[in-house]
C-alpha cells in the first residue's frame, strides 16, 4: 500500500468518526428536547387534576362568578388538547387563557372571605401556585434545550448531518404578553 492509499483511509476514518460525533451529538440534543417536554407534562397533568377540584371548592362559594369558573374549566380543556396533540403554538396560547384565568380567580377569592379561609382552598391554591412555579422553570429549560438543538442543526458542518438524517427544529413554548401582564383588578371588582 503507497503512503498516499493509508494517508486516504485514515482521512476516510477520521471524517466517519467526526460524521459520529455529530450524528451522536445530534441525538443527545434531541433527546434532551424530549426529556425536557417530558418534565413539563408531568407537571401540566398533576395540574390538570387538581384545578377541577379548585373549581368546584370556588363554586361553592363564588355562586355569582360562573363565567370565571367556566373560563378556568375551558382553558383547561384546552390546555389538555394541545398538550395532547404535542402543538406548542397551541399550548401556549392555551396556557395563557389558563393563567389569566386562575389569576382573576384567586383575585375575585379576595371578595370572599369564607373562601379564603376554607382550608382545602388554601392548600388547592398554594399547589396549584407551586405547579404553576414548576412548569414556568421547566418551560426556560424546555427553551434552552430546543435553543440548542435548533442553533446546533443550523451549524455547519452539523447542518449536513442533520439534514442527512433528517433531523428537525422543534418549536419554543411561548406564553402570550397577555398572560405576562398583571390581572387588572380595578376591572375585577370594579
Amino acid at each position: 500500500m503507497s503512503l498516499s492509499t493509508v494517508a486516504f483511509l485514515v482521512a476516510i476514518v477520521l471524517l466517519a468518526g467526526y460524521a459520529v460525533l455529530i450524528y451522536n451529538a445530534l441525538v443527545r440534543l434531541k433527546h434532551g428536547v424530549g426529556k425536557a417536554w417530558s418534565n413539563i407534562d408531568v407537571l401540566l397533568r398533576q395540574r390538570h387534576e387538581e384545578l377541577p377540584k379548585l373549581v368546584e371548592t370556588c363554586r361553592q362559594y363564588m355562586q355569582h362568578e360562573r363565567g370565571t369558573l367556566e373560563a378556568v374549566t375551558a382553558a383547561r380543556s384546552a390546555v389538555a388538547s394541545a398538550r395532547e396533540q404535542g402543538d406548542m403554538a397551541a399550548l401556549g396560547r392555551a396556557e395563557s387563557g389558563l393563567r389569566l384565568g386562575l389569576g382573576q380567580l384567586f383575585a375575585l377569592a379576595e371578595n370572599y372571605p369564607q373562601l379564603k379561609a376554607n382550608e382545602s382552598f388554601q392548600h388547592l391554591q398554594q399547589r396549584i401556585t407551586g405547579l404553576e412555579n414548576g412548569i414556568a422553570d421547566r418551560r426556560e429549560l424546555y427553551n434552552e434545550s430546543v435553543n440548542l438543538n435548533n442553533v446546533r442543526i443550523e451549524q455547519f458542518p452539523d447542518v449536513l448531518i442533520a439534514r442527512m438524517f433528517a433531523f428537525k427544529a422543534a418549536d419554543l413554548l411561548q406564553f402570550s404578553e397577555a398572560e405576562k401582564a398583571d390581572v387588572d383588578l380595578r376591572q375585577l371588582f370594579g
